[in-house]
């Protein structure tokens, strides 16, 4: 069976999903029918998220254990922060017990509401997480994130690639990109990581825009993502949220037809645990 890298280094381009652990049991019940729903798509695989300092440990791993139900390679995320590595070998051991395909090594966000020391961490950066992870659960594929536009905290966008080309170089064997609405960004860090050496297959990180207010959100879940400005135009224009939802599926479409084209390694469709958005683009394929 050919394992998930494969699938990535192999046309036609794969699509896969993040879903993020729900909180109560009525999101629960509206989740397991997503999976339903977006698992008919056939994903080549999907992603689990994993909240700030463990948060969602628990939730995360239950998530888990329903998706399992499904057979789909499974990537689940997972940060250094507020952890030792007692702590995370005990939850790679709980993936890696639950059949887990992988992990989003991610160096994570800092727990709101509270102060926060991050040098105190043992694990401060994500490629030390991905150092553990090659040296004590070789079998897992390992995952990054990259951010075609740059990592806010690092201004210097050369010295961003660089460390992206050491995460690689520590053992990552994918790289998926944060959110972005122009895929001009996408093809020329494409060209920045070819030029570096940095060979593994780079997935597009893609979100639908659903409503007004979603459009700033995603620009602050994506750590800055620019808002091209016919986009941000129509949506603010619009009348309604109808209106908006429209605009977002034929941005979305239009980007997803041209990664499609251009032979993208794989489309990551952030769905916000939704259906609608993720699944009308889809059928045009």
């Amino acid at each position: 069976m050919p394992s998930l890298i494969d699938g990535l280094n192999a046309a036609p381009t794969t699509f896969s999903f993040e879903f993020f652990p729900p909180k109560t049991a009525e999101a629960i019940e509206k989740q397991d029918r997503v999976f339903s729903e977006l698992f008919a798509l056939k994903p080549a695989y999907v992603s689990v998220t994993y909240g700030a300092g463990g948060s969602t440990r628990d939730a995360t791993l239950a998530t888990i254990s329903r998706l399992t139900a499904y057979q789909v390679p499974i990537i689940a995320h997972l940060t250094g922060v507020l952890a030792s590595e007692s702590d995370l070998i005990g939850i790679l051991s709980a993936f890696s017990d639950l059949g887990v395909a992988g992990i989003m090594a991610l160096r994570g966000d800092a727990p709101k509401g509270r102060l926060y020391d991050r040098s105190q961490d043992p694990f401060q950066y994500a490629i030390d997480l991905v150092r553990l992870i090659k040296q004590r659960f070789p079998n897992f594929v390992v995952g990054a994130a990259a951010f075609p536009e740059g990592h806010p905290e690092t201004p210097n966008r050369l010295k961003d690639l660089d460390y992206l080309k050491a995460k690689v170089d520590a053992g990552v064997d994918y790289l998926c990109t944060q959110l972005f609405f122009d895929n001009r960004d996408y093809f020329d860090f494409l060209e920045q990581c070819d030029y570096l050496g940095i060979r593994v297959p780079i997935v597009a990180g893609i979100m639908p825009v659903t409503s007004k207010s979603g459009l700033i959100r995603s620009s602050e879940l994506a750590l800055g993502a620019r808002i091209p400005a016919a986009l941000h135009k129509a949506v603010m224009d619009a009348a309604d949220e109808d209106e908006v939802r429209k605009i977002g599926y034929e941005w979305a479409l239009d980007q997803v037809k041209e990664l499609v084209a251009k032979e993208a390694a794989g489309i990551h469709f952030y769905t916000l645990n939704m259906t609608e958005p993720t699944r009308r683009i889809l059928s045009q394929f």
